[in-house]
């Protein structure tokens, strides 16, 4: 049976459950009930199936997810509020100890949700430095494009989240992910609330990064460990992201926590030098979302000393490899993803040229879709980098795949062959290597290829 007709069979199949299980508690009372019951597991169950033939897992998917040191401080719930999603975790809530630095980066759309823009106005507004905080964040709707509406809905969550925490309001931040311009069932998400509270553990960050997830096919995480002054300081990180992924900052939803003691200040300033070439340099498909969210959290419960000094770098570049590998993962679960690839820019005249380079090959549907096809189809890049609007000089440009030298001096490259490309083009990750021959500007941008899986999740999404 195709994908497709399996996604018919389940909605068929669920209406008919529904009316039999109605007709038979009427008809026969409470033995029924358990009848209706047992009917109703069974098709979970073939409905799990369904769901699970409609979304395979990528085959650039990591083996399993990470094992992620635990931090001090931190702790982690999730539950099902049935926000869009039947059957499955889709809220899920931090506690961060009292004292603990936050900093953030998010999406720069006109159109920027309810949550980013609550998000970025606490951030910039000045709280006791004991305090604690918290992050509650729903998968399935994201309160996004829905007026005053969304803005109730932002202060019921987070005013409910402070209150079962005891916390202050102005530290509790939230997110939501998912469809745009439809209102959040805020109600759905207080109303679990008292259990997601109770269930709260430092072991359960794994249970979070399954519960922001859309159309994910894998929760993704990354950790790191720095050897700060008198003691270990460790890194955890989850994230969700799979389609409308752009720069500023992609369709992300991505939370990094540390136990480092570190000033809040200087924890803005290594998000904000360390988002470019990181979160801001991924794309699967060029579309900004409304609601792209990067929350760094330091708990401060480290043994070692505050971070300073030669530790500084340390803990910089530590979580900085945590925000790469958090990107890539996004565009390693790109929505119908089969390759990740590298697009690779050097010898620009410029920092901007660079970047639009890069872009314009990684956005190219033409590359993208060659790539898919493992067609080693050099001229598209040629007219992507054309079309970009950068400084270019058909003379000086040269193009590889990886070690391979496909063009050079205006021209294909005496040594190149078909054969030599089409092979490449076979491996699951590739680097196209552009130098423009102009400067020393350079920028690496990943992006995946375009299959037809793409187009059948973006056109069933609210179906």
């Amino acid at each position: 049976m195709a994908k497709t007709d399996w996604k018919a069979e389940a909605k068929a199949l669920k209406k008919k459950v529904k009316k039999l299980k109605s007709s038979i508690t009427a008809a026969a009372g409470p033995v029924a009930g358990a009848v209706s019951g047992a009917v109703s597991g069974a098709v979970t169950d073939v409905l799990a199936a369904a769901r699970k033939a409609l979304k395979p897992v990528s085959p650039l998917a990591p083996a399993a997810f990470p094992p992620l040191p635990v931090i001090a401080g931190a702790e982690f719930a999730a539950i099902g509020a049935g926000v869009k999603y039947e059957n499955r975790r889709d809220v899920m809530l931090v506690r961060l100890a009292p004292g603990s630095a936050i900093a953030g980066a998010f999406t720069r759309s006109s159109t920027r949700s309810a949550c980013v823009r609550d998000c970025q106005a606490k951030l910039a507004a000045r709280v006791p430095a004991d305090t604690g905080a918290a992050i509650i964040v729903n998968s399935g709707n994201s309160n996004a494009f829905t007026g005053k509406v969304g803005d109730t809905a932002v202060a019921a969550v987070t005013g409910g989240t402070a209150k079962a925490l005891g916390l202050p309001g102005a530290r509790v931040f939230s997110s939501s992910t998912g469809v745009i311009g439809e209102p959040l069932p805020h109600e759905k998400i207080t109303a679990v609330l008292p259990a997601l509270a109770a269930e709260l553990s430092e072991s359960g960050i794994k249970m979070a990064a399954e519960a922001i997830m859309t159309t994910d096919t894998f929760p993704k995480g990354a950790a790191a460990t720095v050897q700060g002054t008198g003691g270990t300081i460790q890194i955890s990180g989850i994230a969700k992201g799979s389609g409308m992924i752009a720069p500023d900052m992609a369709t992300m939803l991505v939370y990094i926590f540390t136990d480092a003691r570190i000033a809040p200040a200087t924890l803005q300033k290594m998000v904000d030098r360390n988002v470019g070439a990181t979160f801001n340099s991924i794309t699967v498909d060029s579309d900004t979302s409304t609601s792209d969210t990067l929350l760094v959290a330091a708990t401060g419960q480290s043994k070692a000393a505050e971070v300073k000094g030669p530790v500084a770098k340390a803990f910089e570049t530590a979580l900085a490899g945590v925000m790469r590998d958090l990107a890539l993962q996004v565009v390693r679960d790109g929505e119908g993803a089969t390759k990740l690839v590298e697009i690779r820019v050097t010898g620009a005249a410029s920092d901007d040229d660079a970047a639009k380079v890069a872009f314009s090959v990684a956005n190219s549907p033409l590359v993208k879709t060659a790539v898919a096809g493992e067609d080693p189809n050099w001229g598209r890049i040629v007219a992507a980098i054309g079309k970009s609007g950068a400084e270019a000089d058909r003379d000086r440009l040269t193009i590889r795949f990886g070690d391979i030298l496909v063009a050079e001096k205006g021209w294909r490259a005496a040594s190149y062959t078909e054969e030599a490309g089409a092979a490449y083009m076979t491996q699951p990750e590739l680097v196209v290597a552009i130098d423009l021959g102009l400067g020393r500007a350079k920028r690496s941008v990943w992006t995946c290829d375009l299959t037809a899986r793409y187009i059948q999740i973006n056109a069933d999404y609210r179906s």
